[in-house]
């Protein structure tokens, strides 16, 4: 299996059946991605060196305007897309295997943890994973130490109150807070404020 492949066995959403070939490669690949983030996280790097150190990771150009304050993790990198201007604060872990795309203008608070993965229920197939991305649209703000679970898409221009846990989409143009997350108010601008 290659990355091309593998990426289309996990973008279809198709289960990582533990022991399989598929599994095989993801824990192959995730070495790489330990090196990468091994790399950002040893010492300071100037702007330009992280950016070319995040596409190593991801496998795919960072745009200049793209920010990260490490200490950041990665158990995968390749299956991440950032867009412009996004911002990640300090000490957030992206667990991508399943798909994370950031959009342009996204800020993420430190301490923030974004995961794709599900374990199968079944005690005797608990190795075996069910991919979900999350897709998190433009102008995003979360806050620190929020986690957001497999599968979920977060609305243009949403704000992510401190420590949620975001466990269902969250609407454009929305405040949502607490665990899990639930819908506060309007944030009064975009669509949802007329």
């Amino acid at each position: 299996m290659d990355l091309a492949a593998f990426l289309a066995h996990v973008d279809s959403g198709a289960l990582i059946e533990g022991g399989s070939e598929a599994h095989r490669f993801m824990h192959a690949a995730s070495q790489e991605a330990l090196r990468a983030t091994a790399e950002i996280n040893s010492t300071y790097h100037p702007p330009e060196e992280l950016r070319a150190l995040l596409s190593s990771l991801t496998g795919k150009p960072v745009d200049e305007s793209v920010a990260v304050f490490p200490p950041f993790y990665s158990e995968f990198g390749k299956n991440l897309h950032l867009g412009k201007d996004v911002f990640i604060n300090i000490g957030c872990r992206f667990q991508d295997t399943g798909g994370i795309t950031i959009g342009a203008g996204t800020l993420i608070g430190h301490g923030s943890t974004i995961t794709t993965l599900n374990h199968a229920e079944d005690p005797d197939r608990r190795a075996d994973m069910i991919p979900a991305p999350v897709t998190i649209g433009r102008n995003v703000w979360l806050g620190a130490n929020v986690t957001v679970v497999p599968g979920v898409t977060i609305g243009d221009g949403a704000i992510v109150a401190a420590g949620a846990v975001v466990t269902k989409d969250v609407p454009a143009d929305t405040v949502v807070a607490g665990v899990p997350a639930r819908i506060i108010r309007p944030t009064g601008f975009g669509s949802t404020s007329e």
